[in-house]
């Protein structure tokens, strides 16, 4: 069971919704955990057990660091001003120690479910081509579904508690409800406890808006998902796994099309959640605003998978950033390079962590890695190079921030993420490099106009109703930018209106949708990372 399959949108989901309307309002938080619980089971069977482990874990370390803080403070008071410094430091190389530990354990099981069959078949490659007969066995392991996620959110849990940021949760079910609600659990988004905690186990009733608002989010999301990421779906298929039966055009249009697959793939499923959640009154957080306005890929990254990235920023990036060994290193810089280039010494170390763990987040291959290791290059060269592109626009009188020259920005950094994707939709690092050679060294019209686009996969037909529907969403996403709340505006329509414009919706994703004979299922692309 998915987001998009009927048994979540016309079962699973409506059953939920009205028994979590008929119990009394005490009851509706465990409704909640009942039916997450059911549906993680439904996805991972009895890797259930990872899920409840790291609940119960990371609970009890919540409470740990909240004794240990409880009893710094009774200490502290005990004694003269000039003796609590000691103490201080005292309970903080525990809790620090207490931390590390749990992020270890949970990091660590993260780690050898995920990337040790990568690990190992790279030592084994070493021992081969060093001539050792020793080989590594090459572990098999079953992977709950979504553990990259509630991973994530268990981690920046115990960290808040750490920093005092939140008091440690006593009620073990609310937390357990925070780690594993059901809309989030398979691809997201990564929320904070701060974000969701308190309003899931409020109880709050259904109301109509929410109802409404909930419905037209999940169609939407539908709509992206369904009709789009799911029709490119053959045509992306057939030529990543055949590239070298095309030419360079094919390739560089299967670059776009899978960045639009992507693209629509997840920010369909995140409609879909976050619409699920807010018929149940529970906002979570926005995880896309509008990428492909953006004007750097750095600007990219602050607009696609926002939760991730917040959380790399808030828990690895200033966390570098601000030790006492790069704080070093950024006084070392500013003082010989400036106050630019100086402080790029360590935010630059930072950022190169960011990234490969960002790469490896996604999955144990090199061509992750690769994918990581480029935008990070990308980052790093427009940060070196801003006071010189700064520079030559004054020169030449261009305002960076208007007319031609920001449609400009926009599509040199959708085509630089588009080659990224290429890579990371690639099988392997090599095959990646590959393809983006032939679009240089064999790049014609001709296998685009010849009919091999059609018989790919992607006919006119097919080519058509994509374009259709990236256009609305391109019109919707202009509409936003311009701070337009698009189902705000339309709730104060006439009510005939809306639901026209609703059914309407609908009906063009089940007439439209790319479903049953001639097209193959497809599961929600994230939730394999």
């Amino acid at each position: 069971m998915s987001y998009f399959s009927p048994i979540y949108f016309a079962f699973f989901l409506p059953i939920v919704a009205l028994l979590y309307s008929v119990v009394p309002k005490k009851a509706k938080p465990y409704v909640l955990l009942g039916s997450s619980y059911t549906f993680f089971w439904m996805l991972s069977g009895k890797l259930l057990a990872y899920l409840l482990f790291s609940t119960v874990s990371i609970h009890h370390f919540g409470l740990w660091l909240d004794k240990i803080q409880t009893e710094k403070k009774a200490a502290v008071k005990l004694l003269p001003r000039e003796e609590r410094k000691p103490l201080k430091m005292k309970y903080d190389k525990r809790q620090n120690g207490i931390l590390a530990l749990a992020v270890i354990v949970h990091i660590g099981l993260l780690l050898v479910l995920k990337y040790s069959p990568f690990f190992a078949v790279n030592v084994n490659n070493l021992l081969e081509a060093l001539k050792f007969d020793f080989r590594m066995t090459e572990p098999n392991f079953m992977i709950p579904i979504g553990i990259s996620f509630y991973t994530l959110q268990g981690v920046s849990y115990m960290t808040d508690v750490r920093r005092r940021v939140i008091k440690a949760d006593t009620n073990l079910p609310r937390l357990a409800l925070f780690m594993g609600f059901f809309p989030q659990i398979m691809e997201g988004p990564i929320v904070r406890y701060n974000d969701t905690a308190v309003s899931l186990f409020e109880g709050k009733k259904i109301e109509y808006k929410n109802f409404v608002f909930g419905v037209e989010r999940i169609a939407y999301g539908m709509l992206k998902k369904i009709v789009v990421a799911d029709r490119l779906n053959d045509f992306v298929t057939s030529v990543f796994d055949n590239y070298q039966k095309y030419d360079g055009g094919i390739i560089a249009l299967v670059a776009i099309a899978y960045t639009c697959q992507l693209y629509m793939d997840f920010s369909g499923a995140m409609d879909v959640v976050i619409g699920s959640a807010e018929i149940f009154g529970v906002t979570l957080p926005e995880n896309f605003r509008q990428p492909f306005f953006s004007k750097s890929i750095s600007d990219f990254w602050s607009r696609w998978h926002i939760t991730l990235g917040t959380w790399f920023k808030d828990y690895i990036f200033y966390p570098l950033s601000l030790s006492k060994g790069l704080k070093k290193v950024t006084a070392f810089g500013r003082k010989h390079l400036g106050n630019h280039f100086g402080p790029l010494l360590a935010g630059s170390i930072a950022l190169f962590c960011v990234w490969l763990c960002n790469g490896l987040w996604h999955g144990s291959a090199w061509m992750y890695i690769f994918f990581g290791m480029y935008h990070f290059v990308l980052i790093l060269s427009a940060n070196i190079c801003e006071p010189m592109f700064k520079k030559i626009a004054d020169v030449l009188h261009i305002d960076r921030n208007h007319g031609p020259y920001v449609i400009f920005r926009m599509v040199k950094t959708s085509i630089l993420v588009a080659i990224g994707e290429l890579f990371f939709r690639a099988h392997g690092l090599a095959e990646g490099l590959k393809m983006f050679k032939k679009i240089f060294t064999d790049f014609t019209f001709s296998g685009i106009t010849s009919g091999k686009v059609d018989k790919a996969g992607l006919d006119i037909c097919d080519f058509a109703i994509v374009m259709v529907v990236v256009l609305i969403v391109f019109i919707i996403g202009i509409l936003r930018e311009k701070g337009i709340a698009v189902r705000e505006e339309l709730s104060k329509k006439n009510i005939v209106i809306r639901w026209v414009i609703l059914l309407a919706l609908i009906f063009f994703v089940i007439i439209f949708g790319a479903y049953g004979a001639g097209y193959t299922p497809v599961e929600p692309m994230y939730a394999d990372f």
